[in-house]
């Protein structure tokens, strides 16, 4: 789907205030935080995309307890575009090269079910 032309500083603020939303970090602590990593690279894999799932994902699951925020890039970029799901307990998975569809499955498998999925992480 072609990227939509913001053509007026009105079009540009819904859009800032349309992203906000969607990557809104709640006050106080949660269990878990995704950060999505949209350094250039992880923007042309397809970060945006990755975001906007992880969005729309947690937001139909209502889960109240996931922050979801953005960085850079880590150096990877050859397996971008990647997600560090950051458990309350301290404990981190980086997954790589993901589609919409990947997304998904991490949300339905790791983040409601607590069962990381083995096959989408970055090994070091």
């Amino acid at each position: 789907m072609p990227e939509k032309k913001i053509r007026s500083r009105q079009e540009l603020e819904a859009l800032r205030e349309k992203t906000r939303a969607e990557t809104d970090l709640r006050s106080g602590p949660k269990e878990v935080k995704i950060t999505v990593h949209m350094g250039t690279c992880g923007i042309a894999a397809g970060g945006r995309e990755v975001l906007s799932e992880l969005a729309d994902a947690l937001r139909r699951a209502e889960r109240e307890n996931v922050s979801l925020a953005k960085s850079s890039c880590l150096g990877r970029c050859d397996q971008e575009p990647m997600i560090t799901v950051t458990e309350q307990s301290g404990a981190r998975f980086l997954y790589g090269n993901l589609t919409p569809e990947k997304v998904r499955e991490i949300v339905q498998e790791h983040i409601l079910g607590g069962h990381p999925i083995r096959d989408y992480l970055v090994q070091s």
